[in-house]
């Protein structure tokens, strides 16, 4: 059964719910306007997350209909109109559109009347007081930014039990056992502000074998398909050689240390990095 828990915050409290039926712990919160309701939830999918805006309304049969949901997530955010029956679907281009959480606010403050009608919900479009709404979206626009910094999912690994220089990263490696599966770690690991970080990570294990772009930044977790990755440790290996560093880096967000980079030397150190990964599995 879920169990909820409400925490004090300096703004409006948010209510946050652990649902252990799902992948992804889900945090809520709900404003009323009139016959609306935003409702706000923080969403970890694993490969992407971020703040969930779903707007909507008691039916003519009484229960609650989503009119509108906003996804304002990491790396694909996007909208629904009507997402339970026409359910049109736009993506959002943050390159145009800025950061997703004040393009949907701006929306909703210029533009809400429009959007309820493509949402096929008229009536309510019509009846709307907006006096009270633009007071409801202040609150609903705090909430979101809080969520946005409190809740983000991050992950610390170990740095490992071998490390390997190469310039300004170096692979730290170990074998890992976490409940039910185990096998090789290769954390990429370099200095940004004077600290250590995990830049990527990799955890080749046997059952659910996945990496991380930004372990403590954007935390993107992606699980190869064992059938076209089966040996995922040689795949990771494959992607060092193959000069993906780089734009793996980059993706993790840390420009600066892909400036930094000496790729030469890089490549002069996956042979030994490569034999300490298999010596270690093999140890096992």
């Amino acid at each position: 059964m879920a169990s909820n828990k409400t925490r004090a915050t300096n703004g409006p409290q948010i209510q946050t719910m652990m649902d252990p039926g799902g992948p992804a712990n889900m945090r809520s919160a709900t404003i009323s306007a009139g016959r609306l309701e935003f409702d706000l939830r923080y969403r970890d999918l694993f490969h992407d997350q971020g703040v969930s805006l779903t707007v909507s309304s008691k039916g003519q049969n009484g229960k609650q209909k989503e009119l509108l949901r906003f996804d304002c997530f990491d790396q694909d955010p996007h909208y629904h109109y009507d997402p339970e029956d026409k359910n049109e679907t736009h993506q959002l281009d943050k390159t145009t559109a800025g950061n997703p959480i004040g393009w949907v606010l701006e929306q909703l403050r210029t533009n809400f009347h429009g959007m309820l009608m493509n949402a096929n919900a008229s009536r309510i479009a019509s009846s709307l007081n907006m006096v009270e709404v633009q007071k409801k979206l202040n609150e609903v626009e705090e909430i979101a930014r809080q969520m946005a910094r409190q809740q983000r999912s991050t992950v610390t690994h170990n740095r490992g039990d071998k490390i390997i220089e190469a310039g300004n990263i170096r692979f730290g490696l170990e074998y890992r056992s976490l409940g039910n599966d185990s096998g090789i770690a290769i954390h990429v690991l370099g200095d940004v502000s004077g600290e250590e970080i995990e830049l990527l990570a990799f955890d080749c294990f046997k059952n659910a074998p996945h990496y991380h772009y930004g372990p403590r930044n954007k935390n993107i977790r992606l699980y190869w398909d064992k059938t076209a990755v089966p040996n995922t440790l040689k795949w990771t290996l494959q992607q060092f050689r193959e000069g993906k560093l780089p734009n793996m880096l980059t993706k993790a967000g840390y420009p600066g240390i892909v400036a930094e980079l000496d790729l030469r030397l890089i490549q002069s150190k996956l042979a030994q990095l490569e034999k300490s990964a298999y010596k270690m599995e093999k140890a096992q």
